[in-house]
């Protein structure tokens, strides 16, 4: 069983610590070799999160603002040494904040923390007591803002079938094992369809790069996986425990590997005169993360079996697809698939073991076992949390939950929607809440519910039409727990008991820790606001870049990648030539593990990419 989760927070400032630099002039300037107390960090978390210090450097007016990782297993008073260039910066060890400004230094200096702990003796003498290699990265300052920006080169696909290609929806994993994030990228092309639209798509492309934009290889899902956002849900996770990452998706005859290979048929071509593929086999397919190579490739589960019994028959609601990763044994990590929402849902889970893909187990509401009270539950996206507290993580899908065992935990009556949050939204309620809108003008209109049993907590009056949009979280301080607000009931409310208990947020879409509170902020299109009593507050705005998928106006990615717990925000350029990685550089007085050691939260970032994207929620609302 993965170790608890461990909220850390300690009380120095980075104001405390800019004040240092100011008492000792020779800070800035003066480096000393490395010395024994100092331990490297851990490479890999249990969760396949990397756990390297991902320190970065943003210059600004006053010195460079240095921010790195805190782990978990570091305790409550780790401290570090700042490494400029290979030596250290002299002076007392960083406490508190992983955050530190180095005054007075080169722009371009390179960067490394490494930890002050017990046993340094011998980690120092097995380096020989040599410089500490400085592997930050250094972003570049973002104008008008307390950011800094990396673009991560692309190498944009060609043009094909009369069809251009941007750069869609991404994820993380450390692919080669080297303790570092790598990203995994979905290419689109111009014609990609809703599935409620008929015509031929061009072919879809999954990307792998490194930050510097090294390219690892290409795979073309091929003719027969047609574009479009309920069409490929990827998963990126490390599966097999080898402590590199694997990349799960359906494919079909014709998909080709990293490496070269063909899947299937290269020759067949299922598509329809209206561009559906409702014929053929259909594959599930791990890829090895380093090469693109395909590992293994099985029959695909939930099968298509007959078209209408997923609500139409021409082709719209049997092929939307969602796709998440969940420890269901409490120990390791399971691929999970789903099929259907509308009508019909069924959901499969998988385990990769020994280079072998073998099935758990399937849900599906058609079978004797369930009932016609399982059908139509499902929304546009799903969650995986542990909603029972017994280790094992149960799959959210909508108005119901399944399992760690693959039986039907609870559906409660309301139908499907667009939007959906899970976390700790209500403190005085033990365990998880669920927050969804509703697309059924004759259910609420939002509601909360409790995780492990679907009881609704709290709601609004039904609105008498799709109520399309709803966010979740803790976004002030005013109030415990999180609020809740959506397109089509006025005001923000308490998740708690469903009051009105402020103005409605500027937006409804993403939520992202971006400033030095606990409380998140408001991520929509290309800019990121901090919600306030009278109005939202400009932070950021992305400049030359361009989010994703329509209307939804989402992120290629939003996660804790780089530098401490706050949250980077990566867009791609309005040209699709890169991918640019936005990170705060705002100082921040709490001291907290990385976001990516939260189960929870890491499987969030593996399924964010999943049709109607969400952003990504831990096992708890606030930071502290």
């Amino acid at each position: 069983m993965l170790p608890a989760f461990r909220t850390t927070t300690r009380s120095t400032t980075v104001g405390a610590l800019c004040a240092l630099a100011l008492a000792t002039p020779a800070l800035a300037l003066a480096v000393e070799p490395a010395s024994a107390p100092d331990l490297p960090p851990a490479a890999v978390d249990a969760t396949g999160a990397a756990a390297g210090r991902a320190v970065i450097s943003t210059p600004t007016p006053e010195g460079n603002r240095v921010g790195w990782r805190l782990l978990a297993a570091d305790g409550d008073d780790a401290a570090f040494h700042v490494y400029r260039d290979g030596v250290r910066v002299p002076g007392p060890p960083v406490t508190g904040a992983t955050s530190y400004l180095d005054r007075g230094a080169p722009a371009d200096a390179r960067y490394a923390v490494v930890r002050v702990g017990d046993g340094a003796t011998r980690a120092a003498a097995a380096r020989a007591d040599g410089p500490v290699t400085a592997d930050s990265l250094t972003l570049r300052p973002v104008a008008g803002a307390q950011a800094g920006s990396l673009d991560v080169p692309l190498d944009v696909p060609p043009a094909g079938d009369g069809s251009t290609y941007s750069a869609n929806d991404a994820s993380v994993g450390d692919l080669d094992g080297d303790g570092q994030y790598e990203i995994v990228l979905k290419w689109d092309p111009s014609n990609a369809k809703d599935n409620s639209q008929s015509g031929v798509t061009g072919n879809v492309y999954l990307d792998a790069y490194e930050l510097d934009g090294e390219r690892l290889w290409r795979v073309d899902l091929g003719r027969n996986i047609r574009a479009g956002a309920h069409y490929t849900q990827f998963q990126v996770y490390d599966y097999d425990g080898d402590g590199a990452a694997e990349v799960a998706v359906k494919t079909g005859d014709g998909t080709v590997s990293g490496t070269g290979q063909v899947i299937g048929d290269g020759d067949a071509d299922h598509r329809s005169s209206s561009g559906y593929v409702l014929s053929g086999p259909e594959y599930l397919t791990v890829f090895r993360g380093a090469d693109g190579a395909e590992l293994d490739t099985v029959d695909f589960r939930p099968a298509r079996g007959k078209v209408s019994d997923w609500g139409d028959s021409y082709g719209n609601r049997v092929d939307r697809f969602l796709a998440g990763t969940a420890y269901l044994d409490g120990s390791r990590p399971s691929i999970v698939m789903g099929r259907g929402y509308y009508a019909k849902t069924a959901v499969s889970a998988w385990d990769f073991r020994d280079g072998a893909l073998t099935r758990r187990w399937t849900f599906d509401s058609g079978s004797s076992t369930n009932g016609p009270e399982w059908t139509g539950r499902g929304n546009h996206q799903l969650s995986i949390a542990d909603v029972d507290a017994d280790g094992r993580d149960e799959i959210l899908y909508g108005s119901m939950a399944i399992d760690d065992d693959g039986h039907g935990l609870w559906q409660n009556g309301t139908h499907h929607g667009d939007a959906y949050h899970v976390s700790d939204l209500v403190p005085s309620n033990p365990g998880q809440e669920v927050f969804k809108p509703s697309e059924s003008g004759s259910d609420p209109a939002h509601w909360v519910a409790d995780a492990a049993t679907g009881r609704i907590l709290s709601s609004a009056p039904p609105a008498g039409t799709d109520n399309g949009r709803g966010v979740a979280a803790d976004v002030t301080a005013d109030h415990p727990g999180a609020e809740v607000w959506s397109s089509k009931v006025s005001g923000l409310r308490s998740a708690t008991d469903g009051s009105e208990v402020g103005r409605k947020p500027g937006s409804a879409n993403f939520v992202i820790w971006w400033d030095g509170d606990g409380q998140r902020e408001l991520l929509d299109g290309t800019h990121v606001d901090e919600y306030g009593a009278d109005g939202d507050t400009r932070l950021l705005t992305g400049e030359g870049v361009a989010s994703n998928n329509g209307t939804k106006s989402t992120p290629a990615l939003q996660a804790d990648i780089l530098g401490d717990w706050r949250e980077e925000v990566i867009w791609r350029t309005t040209d699709s030539s890169a991918l640019r990685i936005y990170s705060t550089d705002i100082p921040t007085a709490i001291a907290h593990p990385s976001l990516m050691e939260d189960r929870q939260y890491r499987l969030a970032v593996a399924w964010q990419n999943t049709a109607y994207n969400q952003p990504p929620h831990p096992s708890f609302a606030t930071v502290r």
